[in-house]
Order: C-alpha cells, then structure tokens, then sequence
C-alpha cells in the first residue's frame, strides 16, 4: 500500500472558519487520510525514520490545506470544448464581438471547417443578435456562438445551411427559432432549438476522439483550480462514452472524480421518458469511484436573460415562459427515477419552476417507499417566500452557481424583471438560514470554472469580471465559512451517503487543495493561488509544472 506524507501543512479549523494554530502532518495510504497530527520539532520529520517509513515524503512549507472543491454543477463536455472556443464574455459590444471572430477566422486558416465561440452576453447587443451580423466578419464557414446562459445559440447563415434550418423548419416544443418577416430564419436558436437542432447538429459532426480530449481538458482544468469531484449536470451518451475511455486510458482513474445526472428532457410521449429513465438506471451500474451515475436532471424552465424561466409574475414586457415539461409525464418520470434509486436534480430558476418542482417532490415522497434521496433543485434565482422551508422539509438541496450573480452580467437579467424583483435574486442566505442543505458549482462553461472565483464572488456579490462595479445585492452574501462548506463538505454531501469525501478526516479520501494563502483571510480568494491538487492521495496539479 502506498503511502505518502505531507508535513508542514497549516490547517483550517474544524469549521473552516480560519487557520488552526501551528502546523501539521498529514499521512496519506491507499488514497486514504490515514492520519493528521499536529506538528512539534520532532514529529516534523516524521516518514523519514524506519519506524515510520513512506514513498514519499512532501514539505509544503507552511502553505494552506483545503478540502478539496467539489463542483456540484458542471457540463464536462461543453467546458473542454469551451476552453477551445473564443471567449466573447467580456466582449462589451457588436463591434468586439465582430472583431475577435475575424481574428480567430484568421487564425484558423484556409482549412477550417467551423467557428466556436462561447459567453456572449444579451447585454452586449442593442437588439436580437441575428445571423447578418457574424456574416459580415466570417460568412464562409459555419460559426456558432453559445450564449453566457448555455441556453441559446448565435449562429451565421453557413451554420443555418448546416443545419438544414430554412423557412420550413418548425420550432420544437418549448423552443424557438428567431426568424424574419420573410419567416426565414434570423440566427438564433433559443432553449430546445439550441439542444436538439444546434448542439444536436454539433455532436452529430464531432468524433468520439475530440470529445474525449475535451473532457480531459475540462477535468486537467478543474484539477489546476482545486478541484476534487465534480457532479456532471447533463450527461448524455456521448460523453459517458467518453469519460468511459478516458478513464481506460487512465488506468481506471481520473484526474477529478465524476459523479454524474443523467439528462431527460420530455419527448412528449410516456414511453420514451420512461425508457430514458430505464437507461440512466442501467448506467448508473456501470460506474467506479472515478465514474458513475448517480441520477437524473430535469429541466423544468429556461433562464430569465431570455425570458423562458418560468415566473409566477410576468416579465417587465409582460410576457411569461411556459414549464418544459408536461405536469402528468413529469410526473411519471420523477416517480419512475425515484423508484430505480436515482437521485433527482431539477432545473427551477423562476419561482414557478421551483414551486412546482417542489410540488412534485412532496407527491413523490408521499407516493414512493422512502430511501436516502438527496433530491436537488438546481439554480433557484428567484423563489417564493416559502420556498427554503419547504425543501428543509423535504431534505431538498440548494445547488446554487455564485459566478451567476457577478454584477457585470446583470443589466440584461434585472431589465427583464424590471422590478423589486431583481433585489430579491440569488437569495443564497435564505436556504442555508431555513435548514436545507446548500451546495456550491460553477455551471461551467456558463461562467468561469475556477472555485476561488466563485467563492469571492459568494462572499462578496462583486464582480470579476469588472471589479471597478458595485457589489449586487451585498445583503446577501455568505460569509467565508459558510460558502467554503457549502463548496466542500456540503457539495459532496448533496450526493454522497458512503463515499466519504469532502472532509480532511482520517478515513476519508485523500482528496484536497494546498493554496498559498490563508483563503479565509480578507480579499485572499482572487490573487491566490493553488500550489497542488491531490486526488486519491495522487498529486494532480502542481503549479510549479503547470505555470
């Protein structure tokens, strides 16, 4: 059995809430933490004497041991395949967006056959983005520009061809094409047009060879960030095959654990969202440590950039988006996934989204024998006043994204509302305050995929990406203790009943981040920086290599 020792750690407090005193050993075996004592002069040398030998021994000088992240909310597949597309998120306007994407035609040469971008903003745009716009930079190959939101899709007029989209293309349920008066299409793809004819089309043309790549590039990411475990939000076919291969390839392992929700949308027939059902339930079978299913993600609305989340009051234009799935059929699926022992995540960011999903939660307790659910509502951007005590009561976790709320991506999102709403957004004190669980992700490659980013904008409401804007909302920050449990201990706690990860206690996995500085300490999120990622006792990510 391996075994590694790493000395001269400092250790935050059994509450996270700051340093403990002195320094300390930490001896790791078979991936385990087998033990963790605090250091004297003596005992600082231990795993060098033959009474208490180890392959390696590691000095880390002081710096700073975490538990290591856990990302409750992530998309594997879009994050690699994002990391090599044109970031258009900080892009302020038509004009730069135009600019970067005759740059990166450039740079792609005479032999590219498509054009990625990714994270434009609504906000960047005077009016609905339309497929004349990218023709003017970049009209011979197709380009396709995912919104901020992962929720729509900007595309040119050599993508529409593509795809086979024209004036007779119908819009699917719960989606929409834009169009122009001609009834041609205008070049954007919103909610399930963006899924089952834009992503669709994309992953119909990519190899199974570049999505394992992708995959590897988004988990190597997660680890360079601090990153321990993941929970996949929208796993498909697709990538389970790849992170099936790419786990071969590693012998077994992977550079961060995998947990993952099996994505089913309502293909308005009964049988066929039962037969999903039926499929997740045969994935989740086939898993390891390194892999595996643990359940099933609705989406129930869309978001409130493009008005398609699900309000119980109208947008500030007087409009309102429909629920995405048939109340009966969702219904049938929630008791069915329920009954197979699969865990259930649902997308709820209006208010109506999530008083329904909870609705549904309550029948199916009431209906099925009870187990250790771990039901999850996912986003919850805007609720209804009793909506934290009612999944306290249901033992229903908050999975929330901070990066969300960073206040240079919200002009659009609060003009939507347009009113005393928007104050009342990303309410993240209240679940916690009620008694239900909260856990924190990225929803990466929606929003920057790095956990120090996201717990500074948790514990602060400022932005990263414009630090000179006001805080938004400050009333409802979380304080340092609480969001670094709610990234650790209580993300790996949302999905985890065995696995004992998220603790640096003897026993559990040897899963943890050393940073250079102490993370609880004012301002020390942002220009810190993590040192090493240890996975299984295994180092992943060591800056000194990587930088």
């Amino acid at each position: 059995m391996s075994r590694t020792v790493f000395r001269g750690a400092r250790l935050l407090d059994a509450e996270l809430a700051g340093l403990a005193p002195g320094t300390a050993t930490i001896v790791v075996e078979g991936g385990r933490l087998a033990r963790i004592t605090a250091e004297t002069g003596q005992e600082a040398s231990v795993g060098t004497t033959t009474s208490d030998p180890a392959d390696a021994v590691i000095d880390l000088a002081g710096q700073v041991v975490v538990p290591g992240f856990v990302d409750s909310h992530v998309h594997l597949v879009w994050m690699g395949q994002s990391l090599a597309s044109v970031a258009l998120t900080d892009a302020p306007d038509l004009a730069t967006i135009q600019q970067r994407l005759r740059a990166e035609r450039e740079r792609l040469g005479p032999d590219a056959v498509l054009l990625r971008g990714k994270g434009w903003l609504f906000d960047a745009l005077d009016t609905e983005p339309t497929a004349a716009m990218i023709d003017e930079v970049v009209a011979d190959i197709p380009v396709y520009l995912d919104s901020n939101d992962m929720h729509s899709v900007w595309v040119n007029s050599a993508a529409l061809r593509a795809m086979g989209v024209d004036a007779e293309t119908p819009d699917p349920p719960s989606g929409r094409l834009s169009r122009l008066p001609s009834g041609e299409p205008a070049g954007m793809l919103y909610e399930r047009a963006a899924h089952e004819i834009g992503w669709a089309h994309l992953a119909a043309t990519t190899t199974d060879r570049d999505r394992v790549e992708a995959v590897r590039r988004a988990l190597e990411a997660f680890a360079a960030a601090g990153v321990t475990s993941v929970v996949d939000m929208g796993m498909d076919e697709d990538g389970w095959t790849a992170l099936q291969t790419l786990a071969r390839e590693s012998a077994g392992r992977l550079p961060v654990r995998v947990v993952a929700h099996w994505l089913i949308a309502d293909t308005g027939r009964s049988a066929s969202n039962l037969a999903a059902v039926e499929r997740a339930a045969a994935r989740a079978t086939q898993g390891s440590e390194w892999l595996r299913v643990i359940g099933v993600k609705l989406v129930l609305d869309g978001v409130i950039d493009s008005c398609t989340a699900a309000l119980r009051y109208p947008y500030a234009d007087g409009t309102n988006a429909e629920l995405m799935w048939d109340l009966d059929r969702l219904d049938d699926v929630v008791l069915a996934a329920d009954r197979a022992r699969l865990r259930l995540a649902i997308h709820a960011i209006g208010d109506r989204a999530s008083d329904v999903a909870l609705d549904v939660l309550e029948r199916m307790v009431a209906t099925n024998d009870p187990w250790d659910r771990r039901p999850r509502l996912e986003h919850l951007e805007i609720v209804s006043d009793d909506t934290p005590a009612r999944m306290a009561a249901l033992g229903v976790t908050a999975s929330i994204q901070p990066v969300h709320a960073d206040p240079a991506i919200q002009p659009n999102w609060r003009a939507q509302l347009g009113d005393e709403r928007v104050e009342r957004g990303y309410p993240w004190p209240v679940f916690g305050a009620a008694g239900a669980r909260v856990a924190l992700g990225t929803d990466a490659p929606t929003a920057p995929h790095e956990a120090l980013v996201n717990l500074h904008i948790a514990t602060t409401r400022e932005s990263v990406i414009d630090p000179a804007l006001p805080a938004n909302t400050p009333g409802s920050v979380l304080p340092i203790d609480q969001a670094l449990r709610h990234a650790t201990v209580d993300s790996a706690a949302s999905y985890a009943a065995d696995d004992q990860v998220g603790r640096l206690d003897p026993g559990f996995a040897a899963d943890f981040a050393v940073l250079a500085d102490d993370p609880t300490a004012r301002g020390a999120l942002l220009g810190n920086l993590v040192e090493l990622t240890v996975v299984g006792g295994e180092i992943v990510h060591r800056r000194s290599q990587s930088s």
